[in-house]
């Protein structure tokens, strides 16, 4: 459905993307992740026509729109609805961009703010959204021309953790009725709910497969640990430890050996007076992944 080859896009200096050639096919909900400045708003921008690559090509295999399906969808990072109208006058603006009649724009608002359970504020001043209400008009209009291409810029960026749940909800529930999803985030934990990712960083796509593949490719072992302690940096000097992360009462300890880190974590503790609570494998994340991959200078 999106399939672009060697694009490339300069702003002065910088290199905002270079030669990325992905394909995303029909169905899929495909993730660009990666760190800010990374690319990933440039890409999406060209895909949709709104910046002129410098070199390279976009394609966008989608048939002609009509008065009942619209070609693609497109909700930017930024927030650029209008605050002083209210939410059913911000959908009516939007719908009739795109030719819509006002019965036609009514009854499709009906539906989908059902869908992301913005019925009973309809009335309500869009500057009187909360984030997440914010982020969830923004999509609705998006939607309104029930496009077979939905193209996302860091949609839930900012939002609570609870927000973004239902967000992705909504987009699994579009996705199953058949819309094709493109969507950029930050968030690892989003990439893992995606079909594909695809990973950025200073303008190169250098990563591309499901969550599942990139996972079980991982060279290294993750593990758990469990400590008489808090201490978030405790790990973070250790020779066998490639990465350490705390979360609250556990650590997640990315090594090469299981065996020699096991031991330099008895060690480090044993030097401290700190008891061991316990230590178990688990699996990698997107975010070990990801991690990892930039350590090693790869994205």
């Amino acid at each position: 459905m999106i399939k672009t080859q060697q694009l490339n896009k300069e702003f002065g200096s910088s290199q905002a993307v270079a030669g990325v050639s992905l394909e995303v096919q029909r169905g899929e909900i495909f993730g660009l992740v990666g760190p800010d400045g990374a690319g990933k708003t440039t890409l999406i921008r060209m895909i949709c026509g709104l910046i002129t690559p410098d070199s390279g090509s976009v394609r966008l295999a989608l048939p002609e729109p009509t008065a009942e399906q619209g070609a693609f969808g497109y909700m930017p990072q930024k927030f650029s609805l209008y605050g002083d109208l209210t939410v059913m006058e911000n959908i009516n603006f939007f719908g009739s961009m795109y030719g819509l009649g006002r019965k036609t724009v009514g009854q499709r608002a009906d539906e989908i703010l059902q869908i992301t359970n913005l019925i009973q504020f309809k009335k309500r001043f869009a500057d009187n959204l909360s984030g997440g209400m914010k982020q969830k008009l923004a999509l609705t209009c998006a939607l309104i021309s029930r496009p077979q291409l939905l193209v996302l810029d860091e949609p839930t960026f900012g939002v609570d953790p609870e927000s973004r749940k239902e967000f992705w909800k909504i987009l699994y529930q579009l996705n199953k009725g058949g819309m094709t999803i493109l969507v950029s985030t930050p968030y690892m934990d989003e990439a893992e709910l995606c079909k594909k990712v695809g990973f950025m960083n200073n303008g190169k796509l250098v990563a591309v497969d499901t969550p599942g593949n990139l996972k079980g490719s991982f060279p290294y072992r993750v593990l758990e640990v469990k400590a008489a302690t808090r201490e978030p940096e405790i790990f973070s000097q250790g020779k066998e430890i490639l990465d350490a992360n705390f979360y609250g009462y556990k650590y997640h300890l990315v090594v090469r050996d299981h065996q020699a880190a096991l031991e330099e974590i008895r060690s480090i503790l044993a030097k401290r007076d700190i008891l061991l609570y316990s230590v178990a494998e688990v699996a990698a994340t997107m975010e070990n992944v990801f991690v990892v991959l930039a350590e090693q200078g790869v994205v």
